[in-house]
């Protein structure tokens, strides 16, 4: 299903999650004003934007929890129906993130209706309703606008087993980290804008970002999986951070073990680096080691629909590496959780 001669990402200023409001910012925005409304006064909500969790969640009964969710973004692909299944994907990641099942989704689309018509809108909703259909649920409804550039996400609610609610601040020191996906979908997505991607890794990342993070789902079952988030727009660095944080840990990493899309190199030498990653670096200097050039090329990439990023105990190693094998995704021990005995939150780089 295809729309020759439109490539969508010539209608927007940025693309996919590289659109997010960087961290700091984001911060000002949410803060609580004195005065104004908390959720501190509703008992029932377990999860709220304090955490900057993946999705919200509210107590349903004893036993279970409802998750609730939106994302959406500008187009990071030209082809309509694949930006509708990547926006999807994305979206629906934040309840598995959670160790949830969704349940229902709405959607969300911004549509410049003088400029693109509204056929293509059309493929851009179907690549959406495919993937929740094929991930057994409906695409049941939604809103949409006239925009000035094309945007299009979804909202979704999920449930969850209390028992199994993963949140990215429950990390525990000595636990172990592994990252779904590899990095680099913003520096590939940003060659290909630019005409400069190889031949050889054209729909790679592509089919990266349509890749479901379901196994959130089968992962949260599993004792010694103390948090998972995923990693989107902030890039590895970013979410990482979000996790020592909330957990009052530092992290260890192993730059040799992060999985990687190939030829990154190439693409950092010829300028392929979205905004997005200066911007994230510049939020979380103080958090972050000195890195090369390439080291903040990479962590601090923004990714759109990426993996998950796990915080297992090494007793549970084994049963997390075989479910992720299982499943053909990459399972490697990228880097370890320590006590963060500075009381600053920071990522540190393994030394040799």
């Amino acid at each position: 299903m295809k729309s020759e001669g439109i490539r969508l990402t010539q209608y927007s200023h940025g693309a996919g999650c590289g659109c997010k409001i960087a961290p700091d910012v984001l911060s000002r925005i949410l803060a609580e004003t004195d005065g104004g409304a908390s959720n501190a006064t509703f008992p029932s909500l377990l999860v709220g934007h304090q955490s900057r969790d993946d999705a919200a969640a509210v107590i349903l009964d004893e036993d279970r929890a409802v998750l609730s969710t939106a994302d959406f973004f500008m187009p990071i692909v030209d082809d309509p129906y694949d930006f509708g299944r990547i926006a999807a994907t994305n979206a629906i990641s934040d309840i598995y993130a959670m160790g949830g099942t969704p349940q229902l989704a709405v959607a969300i689309l911004g549509w410049p209706i003088d400029t693109l018509a509204p056929e293509i809108a059309n493929q851009v909703v179907q690549g959406g309703r495919d993937v929740c259909a094929q991930l057994g649920f409906p695409l049941a409804g939604g809103h949409s606008i006239d925009a000035p550039e094309p945007i299009f996400g979804l909202a979704v609610t999920g449930t969850v087993a209390r028992a199994h609610l993963k949140q990215n601040d429950a990390a525990c020191a000595e636990d172990l980290l592994i990252l779904t996906k590899p990095l680099g979908i913003g520096i590939h997505t940003t060659a290909e804008k630019q005409g400069k991607l190889q031949a050889a890794h054209r729909g790679l990342a592509t089919e990266l970002m349509c890749q479901s993070n379901q196994v959130g789902a089968l992962l949260a079952k599993l004792d010694g999986v103390h948090a998972l988030t995923d990693v989107t727009g902030f890039g590895l660095a970013g979410h990482l951070v979000e996790m020592c944080r909330g957990s009052n840990l530092c992290a260890i990493l192993d730059p040799e073990a992060i999985p990687e899309l190939p030829g990154l190199d190439d693409y950092i030498a010829l300028g392929c680096v979205p905004g997005g990653t200066q911007r994230n670096f510049d939020a979380l200097e103080n958090a972050l080691p000195t890195l090369t050039r390439r080291g903040l090329a990479v962590l601090c990439d923004p990714q759109t629909s990426g993996g998950l990023l796990i915080a297992v105990s090494p007793d549970a190693l084994g049963d997390v590496q075989k479910l992720l094998i299982k499943e053909a995704l990459p399972s490697a021990v990228l880097g370890l959780l320590a006590p963060n005995e500075s009381g600053k939150s920071a990522i540190h780089l393994q030394a040799g």
